[in-house]
């Protein structure tokens, strides 16, 4: 089998395991619940009187910070606590086939998640006339945004066989990756920090990369940045797995 027909045969094994148990519904309903909650009863939807979908895309770090750890939390370490990790990495693929099978089903499940969403864009599109370039854009931010916690989840996973410490690892680190550019925190900053090692700071921040897509703009650089984060955590995850299996 080539690398191609592996992964897939990886995406399809990890798909099933997210459907075959009700964690998958159980997840969705509660996504599904919590978006529509903070979009229109926290974010005040129709009090603010305009077209767009600002106070649906302004939680979403916020909402993944906790739900996508989640779903990552289980990717290695239960194999790990099934015992069945080694009987994995013994399959004719390699680890790299293996990590990027099972992140781009579980990235699949997520992008599943944020497209049944679709009713707010009917909502929004009913009520007024946003501009949807705009909107897709923030779909997209969200995406890279959601792939790169879970990144940073499948990292933590392969660290440990307990998906609690996993979970709580995961969302110290993108709870970093959040405060380091969220405003309050920027601003304490400026008071105790050179204005150039505070805009520093901010720049590993995914608020700082996510905020522009909210706004319409799809540029490179934010790209990039979750791009990065996601290779680095992925690169991270195959060390830690090859450094086991040596082991």
């Amino acid at each position: 089998m080539n690398a191609s027909s592996n992964i897939k045969a990886i995406m399809k094994r990890e798909l099933g395991g997210y459907f075959t148990s009700p964690i998958a519904y159980v997840f969705l309903v509660i996504f599904l619940l919590l978006t529509g909650f903070f979009t229109f009863t926290v974010g005040n939807f129709f009090e603010r009187g305009e077209a767009s979908l600002v106070s649906f895309f302004t939680w979403h770090p916020w909402l993944y910070l906790f739900l996508v750890p989640a779903v990552g939390m289980r990717l290695w370490s239960e194999e790990r606590r099934l015992g069945t990790l080694e009987l994995l990495l013994t399959l004719p693929i390699t680890a790299w086939q293996a990590i990027v099978g099972k992140f781009l089903a579980s990235w699949l499940f997520l992008a599943l998640a944020l497209a049944l969403t679709f009713p707010v864009i009917i909502t929004v599109n009913w009520l007024g006339q946003p501009d949807n370039g705009v909107i897709l854009a923030g779909y997209v931010g969200s995406l890279l945004l959601a792939g790169a916690y879970l990144a940073i989840s499948c990292m933590t996973s392969a660290m440990t066989r307990n998906q609690v410490i996993s979970f709580i690892l995961s969302v110290m680190i993108c709870l970093f990756l959040i405060l380091a550019g969220y405003t309050p925190v920027t601003d304490l900053l400026t008071r105790f920090a050179n204005p150039v090692v505070t805009q520093t700071i901010a720049s590993f921040s995914v608020m700082t990369h996510f905020e522009a897509f909210q706004r319409g703009v799809l540029d490179t650089r934010d790209v990039v940045f979750f791009a990065s984060v996601i290779g680095f955590a992925l690169f991270a995850t195959g060390v830690i797995i090859r450094n086991q299996r040596a082991g």
